[in-house]
């Protein structure tokens, strides 16, 4: 899986992929943690399939890379899976941002 990034000083932004589901999230999984980079922001808003098993490896991939002195913040502008976040109370232990400039700024 090769997926879009962008660097921000040492916070990697990754723009996932449209389908986060059964699937594809072994492979999203393993790109996120195979990256250099231990402060991650994801970005969901072109995710239109997020389904259990994609959020399970969105927590999956905040563990790891908390024991590497890092985190993983999640980008949900779009009304959908904001709703999914909070429904399953994820936004709850994720935080959630509307902007990647919110999300990186919030590494400072």
């Amino acid at each position: 899986m090769n997926l879009p990034t962008e660097i921000f000083g040492d916070v990697l932004v990754v723009h996932a992929p449209e389908d986060l589901n059964e699937e594809h999230s072994n492979k999203f999984q393993q790109f996120l943690l195979s990256q250099e980079r231990v402060k991650v922001v994801v970005d969901l808003d072109s995710v239109e399939s997020l389904d259990s098993a994609g959020l399970g490896s969105l927590l999956n991939v905040q563990d790891d890379l908390r024991t590497a002195f890092g985190d993983l913040k999640l980008i949900a502008g779009g009304l959908t899976n904001r709703k999914i976040l909070e429904i399953t109370r994820l936004d709850q232990q994720l935080e959630v941002f509307d902007s990647v400039i919110d999300a990186v700024k919030s590494f400072v």
